[in-house]
């Protein structure tokens, strides 16, 4: 029974004052009494150390491995089949723990790179954005002169068909005269002498 539970849970060794100490396992059987005492210390340490009940929480899976070797220490020594079933049972707990663990790892580092991924893309955009404005203005500003300058040439163009229209008007007035003059000058010689 000693070997088996010894393989189960090896011995811990310390040295203190540069002396060597080992702690087996105890191989005495547990009564209903110390069970209850197990639970009520388990409860007392989670207590005390202050760990979560909900969610990961390092303190709490400590204890309740603790409590779970300790259990299959007291089942190992009633039966020993028992035991080593337990065993494995805590051995594939401890490895889907583990696959999960890592598993979180992985999804917190990828959504890491998301989000810097995220915050890269931001700032790419939020200098595309100030490019953007930046041309835009530069566009209006384009555009204001160019009104501008459309606005100067009508004016320009409407003074001058106004100068022009002013002239081909006097134009017209002085022909007119002259054409008046030049019929009364005409009537005047053709016009019989009395």
């Amino acid at each position: 029974m000693e070997e088996i539970l010894n393989a189960m849970l090896p011995p811990r060794e310390w040295v203190d004052n540069s002396q060597l100490w080992v702690q087996q396992v105890s191989c005495t059987p547990c009564t209903r009494m110390d069970v209850v005492k197990l639970q009520e210390l388990l409860d007392l340490k989670l207590q005390q150390r202050q760990a979560r009940e909900t969610g990961i929480c390092p303190v709490r899976r400590e204890l309740y491995t603790q409590c779970f070797d300790e259990l299959i220490r007291q089942v190992t020594i009633s039966c020993s089949e028992r035991g080593l079933l337990l065993l494995r049972v805590r051995d594939e707990i401890r490895m889907t723990i583990a696959a999960y663990q890592t598993l979180y790892e992985s999804s917190v580092a990828f959504g890491m790179r998301k989000a810097l991924q995220a915050e890269q893309g931001k700032a790419d955009l939020e200098k595309k954005i100030l490019e953007l404005e930046s041309e835009k203005k530069d566009l209006e500003r384009q555009v204001n002169e160019q009104k501008a300058k459309c606005e100067a040439i009508e004016r320009r163009e409407t003074e001058r068909r106004q100068v022009e229209e002013k002239k081909h008007t006097e134009e017209i007035q002085f022909l007119k005269r002259t054409n008046q003059q030049l019929k009364a000058q005409l009537e005047g010689i053709v016009a019989p002498k009395k």
